[in-house]
């Protein structure tokens, strides 16, 4: 008899219990908290790395647009526009940033591209064979290289780091970008002394 008490004074209190409603919402809140603040700092670290990648294809395609406007570039021309990039990528860390202009030359014989001059931080030996699309190519009726076939190539990337790392590898990720222009105003650009091709 005192046990069929018991349990009934046992599932009274469970009703009870059941129909009480008080700190729900700070059960649910404590439930939702840790998602929440995954998900405003993965979309900070997103956001973030989003706006990096596309500073550095516009610092690619920068870089790579200012060298084929001119017909001579001499040093301080090129150091000017690694400022310019620089400052491109304001407000990020520009100490990350690696940037590099080559002007390539498109052997009709071989049928490589090939780098005759190169400038940056991470800049290519002359005659660095380079990988360019083959929509770049202008080939005659026959399918054959036309010769004096000059471009530019503007490259960047970027070791973004992110704030806090939950969603984005803390390690960091490397964004990379490059660019071919066509020389402006004449069929190559000039660097030091000559176009000469390697």
């Amino acid at each position: 008899m005192r046990v069929r008490m018991a349990a009934q004074a046992a599932w009274r209190q469970a009703l009870l219990l059941r129909d009480d409603t008080k700190g729900v919402s700070a059960v649910e809140f404590a439930m939702i908290i840790p998602l929440m603040f995954v998900m405003f700092f993965g979309m900070l670290d997103l956001s973030n790395g989003f706006a990096v990648d596309r500073k550095i294809s516009q610092i690619s395609q920068g870089i790579a647009d200012l060298a084929s406007r001119y017909t001579t570039l001499a040093e301080t021309d090129v150091t000017n526009f690694f400022i310019i990039a620089d400052a491109m990528l304001t407000p990020y860390d520009k100490t990350q940033l690696k940037a590099t202009i080559s002007q390539v030359y498109i052997d009709p014989s071989t049928k490589t591209a090939k780098v005759v001059w190169s400038r940056g931080d991470e800049k290519k030996n002359v005659g660095t064979v380079v990988t360019v699309p083959t929509n770049l190519i202008v080939k005659d009726a026959a399918g054959n290289y036309l010769p004096n076939q000059y471009l530019i190539l503007g490259e960047a990337n970027y070791k973004y780091v992110p704030t806090i790392g939950w969603v984005v590898p803390k390690g960091g990720l490397t964004l990379t970008d490059a660019m071919y222009t066509r020389p402006r105003q004449t069929s190559c650009v000039v660097m030091v002394t000559s176009c000469t091709p390697p």
